[in-house]
């Protein structure tokens, strides 16, 4: 049975191993060994402060690690109060069973329960089955960055 838990320190090592999984869809003129060294920074981060300024969530299945999340306090540029999903990741054989969508769903009772009438996330524009996945679970899009290769 699948089940969504707060972190415990036993899950640190399963979180960023899959720090790889954050580079899917990024693209091509950014270095992929300091994109995942800069993830493991931010997962380190969202471990060290679990339960001061968010949550990180693990999901598991007969003890089987699947997935975790990380959400916290945030801010939009504007000062509106939200919560923030700063990083979600399954092992690939947990994608397509429903892992993510039950992180997102704990995510959100915990943003609801801050008060919180607004969850925003980010990902990679070329993260397509990830854009899909969220569109499906209600977000919409908000914000779009652009770059220019000089």
């Amino acid at each position: 049975m699948l089940q969504v838990r707060p972190y415990l320190p036993g899950d640190r090592d399963f979180i960023l191993s899959l720090a790889p999984r954050l580079a899917i869809g990024k693209r091509p003129w950014r270095d992929p060994d300091i994109w995942v060294k800069t993830v493991e920074g931010w997962l380190t981060q969202s471990i060290d402060q679990h339960n001061r300024k968010g949550m990180v969530l693990i999901a598991e299945e007969d003890g089987e690690l699947l997935g975790f999340a990380t959400v916290s306090h945030g801010t939009h540029f504007t000062g509106q109060p939200q919560a923030y999903i700063g990083e979600l990741a399954t092992s690939e054989s947990a994608e397509g069973r429903g892992v993510g969508a039950a992180l997102v769903e704990v995510c959100e009772r915990w943003a609801r329960a801050q008060g919180y009438t607004i969850l925003t996330l980010s990902t990679g524009a070329g993260n397509t089955r990830a854009r899909r996945f969220y569109n499906h679970l209600g977000f919409q899009d908000e914000d779009v960055t652009l770059t220019k290769l000089l």
